[in-house]
């Protein structure tokens, strides 16, 4: 994976903070749903409720790095640099299946 310089800006993700906190929120009621030993299918549904929210998030700092990152490595000549941009989103992609 490439190290990124000092010069490289990355883009923002600001936008993704309610999101986290909602995320967040869900995990903590999990925890309280487990301290008050509540019903395991409710619990898994909950869960299963935080999972979907930290996908959405995922998806969309993807695509934000695919349509920032990968744009100015598409313009440029260099081949090697694209062919790394290419392999970084592979892998990520492998890896969350």
């Amino acid at each position: 994976m490439q190290v990124p310089s000092a010069e490289t800006k990355h883009p923002s993700h600001v936008e993704q903070t309610p999101r986290l906190n909602r995320a967040i929120g869900q995990l903590e009621g999990v925890k309280r749903m487990i301290a008050k030993g509540e019903y395991c299918v409710d619990i898994m549904t909950q869960l299963r409720a935080a999972r979907s929210a930290l996908k959405t998030i995922e998806l969309s700092v993807l695509e934000t790095h695919m349509r920032s990152c990968l744009s100015r490595t598409s313009c440029c000549d260099d081949e090697k640099l694209r062919d790394q941009q290419v392999g970084e989103i592979l892998t990520l992609l492998k890896k969350y299946e």
